[in-house]
């Protein structure tokens, strides 16, 4: 469905345009979905696809455990994140082997093919019938029996091709290699995630070439395609409340450094999971005993005026100090409460339940009168009601909502007024002693 912002009322596609802007002190937002894009350099899995990743998902497909190093991004937004949505940048050579008429070839590109050896060894119950096994490091994932090659299917790393006879062998793959990934690899994943639902997209790159380019895709996903989400990355000064600018990483118990582009993936996943009435502020870093990079109280103050997103260590902890976004200009329309990812994790929810009430229940369905406007507007209370429920939003009552008729007969005009909730962050006492 169309989405996106809007100026005049002169849009052709059937969609729901909304606008967020600032009146005299505005709050809060949030979205709820916890799910997170991430592209990653990898050694093996799928090429030019958008995979999605559970904390419960069989990891064969990318060559290794959750606790290798090569998945360290992985791991680390999966510990705040429901779910991932996994895209590989940079792809590779297959590798591959033969074994007389038999030819085995690793299902993707990357030297992790180079790790995958298959074993033929006659079957003591069916005469003349092999069990042909598959190994990935050492570890078995396939197992099946057959007469000859052509009865062999492909499993979760491999493909057989070839006709005959089978016979015991035992083969390692070879000549896998990588290819880095490149720009255009990143603009790929732009277009391919954009089809997806998610609420955050890191970006654990170095390259100011990538990152402006994230930024553009991530302005174009809010205001074109009517998607509110946010971007993470690094040492990225954008100036933008959609774009969260991580400054310094963290240590884990285990001695791994996570760099601060690392740490974005962990940044993009507790924002995706925070909810419309969360802060992270204070929030603790799963398994981190310090920071890479510690301050002294001026360079954090200077670090949040200049909208980073700053690792402080607390008693052998790690937490974020300031739940922000780059944005550091204000005005009549964006205040500085934008820059604060609660409300505007909030705000942004609103914007997308709003959009898919309307596309899921009303758009073609219910006629444009009095009373069609008004199951709308009943809705949307409904709505506003749960979010002052959860203290997401304060102050809300049904006249705060006005909804009208559009200048075209087909269209319709919703008027909200909204006070999100912020968390407290900042104790002002004075002991007066007697």
């Amino acid at each position: 469905m169309a989405g996106g912002t809007w100026t005049t009322q002169n849009k052709v596609r059937p969609g729901a345009y909304i606008n967020v802007r600032s009146s005299g002190g505005l709050g809060p937002a949030d979205s709820v979905s916890g799910v997170t894009a991430l592209p990653i350099a990898l050694d093996f899995g799928p090429e030019n696809e958008v995979v999605t990743v559970t904390s419960s998902s069989d990891l064969t497909v990318f060559g290794y455990d959750l606790t290798d190093p090569q998945l360290l991004l992985l791991r680390e937004a999966l510990k705040q994140a429901a779910t991932v949505l996994v895209y590989r940048v940079g792809s590779g050579g297959k590798a591959a082997a033969t074994e007389g008429d038999l030819s085995i070839t690793a299902l993707y590109g990357g030297t992790r093919g180079n790790a995958i050896s298959v074993v033929s060894k006659e079957n003591v119950n069916v005469k003349d019938a092999y069990d042909v096994e598959t190994y990935l490091a050492g570890r078995l994932v396939d197992r099946q029996t057959a007469k000859t090659i052509e009865e062999l299917s492909a499993n979760r790393v491999v493909n057989f091709a070839g006709s005959g006879e089978l016979s015991a062998f035992s083969i390692v793959l070879e000549s896998g290699s990588n290819t880095p990934a490149t720009v255009n690899d990143y603009m790929t994943f732009f277009s391919k995630i954009q089809v997806f639902e998610f609420n955050t997209l890191a970006l654990p790159v170095q390259d100011e070439v990538i990152k402006t380019a994230g930024v553009s895709f991530i302005n174009r996903m809010r205001n074109e395609e009517g998607k509110k989400c946010q971007l993470v990355v690094a040492g990225h000064a954008a100036n933008n409340e959609a774009v969260i600018n991580v400054k310094n990483g963290v240590i884990l118990l285990d001695g791994t450094r996570i760099t601060a582009e690392q740490a974005t993936a962990w940044v993009a996943g507790a924002s995706a999971s925070a909810g419309v009435a969360t802060s992270l502020t204070y929030k603790k870093y799963d398994g981190a005993i310090d920071v890479t990079q510690r301050f002294l109280n001026t360079e954090i103050i200077e670090a949040l005026q200049n909208g980073e997103f700053v690792f402080t260590e607390q008693r052998g902890e790690v937490v974020i100090e300031q739940d922000i976004n780059s944005l550091t200009s204000f005005t009549a329309d964006k205040s500085k409460d934008f820059s604060k990812n609660r409300v505007l994790r909030c705000l942004d929810d609103i914007a997308n339940n709003s959009k898919k009430a309307f596309e899921d229940n009303f758009i073609g369905q219910i006629n444009n009168d009095q009373d069609g406007r008004e199951l709308y507007k009943a809705d949307r209370i409904n709505y506003f009601n749960v979010l002052q429920g959860a203290g997401a939003i304060t102050n809300f009552s049904a006249d705060d909502i006005e909804i009208s008729a559009g200048n075209e007969k087909d269209s319709i005009v919703l008027n909200v007024q909204v006070q999100p909730v912020d968390a407290m962050e900042k104790l002002y006492m004075t002991v007066e002693v007697l």
